[in-house]
């Protein structure tokens, strides 16, 4: 479960001047739910995966996953959630096999434990073909599956995922949504970032609009498109944000 109350995070930009990245933001995201982040470029999505994520420290607000504070219990936090940032930093001279490998050890996960999990999210996201070569001349969907099974490779309870089809083609991006619908069965809690409306319709149960940093309301796609009155999801962001010109990012 995780949990933000009033969470905001400032940037200094001048000497007396500050950037609100993420402004006064609240939301929970239950155990078995997959809730989406929408907004145009710039309004905060991967600030709150960071922050979330605790590479990013807020400026002021709360917030917790399964209970454990972000700011006191960092490490219990970290334990807990996986995260798929929007850049890789795949390690260009190691195979997937080795990149799994050397973040399970990081977890401390028993030899044996991890090779069979390894092996387990090799055939899940079909990296049978590759697992063994160096990622350096990868596709990006290839770049993208190894970086999805890094992510979970210590089977956290919560996971925070970038554009998680990013790069991918079409069998393998049906491929990842069966999985997060995999994990919302096994009562995972997932945040998704994603521009692509009508999979976040698809995935979501419930969507968070974000604009300049704040939220400017959350609910299921269907309350969405209710309250501004239009009959799919496109349509309603854009009336919601009242910017028929802006890029759904």
């Amino acid at each position: 479960m995780i949990e933000a109350e009033h969470l905001t995070k400032q940037f200094k930009v001048k000497v007396f001047k500050k950037f609100v990245a993420v402004d006064d933001v609240s939301f929970t995201v239950n155990d078995g739910e997959v809730v989406g982040l929408l907004g145009p470029n710039g309004a905060g999505k991967t600030t709150i995966m960071r922050l979330l994520a605790t590479v990013l420290h807020p400026t002021r607000g709360i917030a917790r996953v399964d209970g454990y504070d972000l700011r006191t219990h960092s490490r219990e936090v970290r334990r807990r959630i996986g995260i798929l940032p929007e850049t890789w930093g795949l390690y260009e001279r190691f195979t997937p096999r080795e990149h799994l490998r050397m973040f399970g050890q990081y977890y401390d996960i028993k030899k044996d434990v991890l090779e069979a999990r390894i092996e387990e999210l090799v055939e899940t996201l079909d990296m049978s073909a590759f697992a063994d070569r160096e990622c350096k001349r990868f596709s990006r969907g290839m770049s993208q599956k190894v970086a999805l099974a890094r992510t979970m490779i210590h089977s956290p309870q919560n996971l925070l995922l970038d554009e998680p089809t990013n790069g991918l083609d079409v069998m393998s991006a049906r491929l990842v949504r069966k999985l997060i619908s995999q994990l919302r069965e096994e009562k995972r809690c997932v945040m998704i970032s994603t521009h692509i409306l009508n999979e976040a319709e698809r995935l979501c149960d419930r969507l968070i609009l974000l604009d300049n940093g704040k939220v400017v309301t959350q609910g299921t796609p269907a309350e969405l498109c209710e309250k501004a009155g239009k009959s799919n999801l496109e349509d309603a962001f854009l009336a919601i944000l009242g910017r028929e010109d802006v890029e759904v990012v």
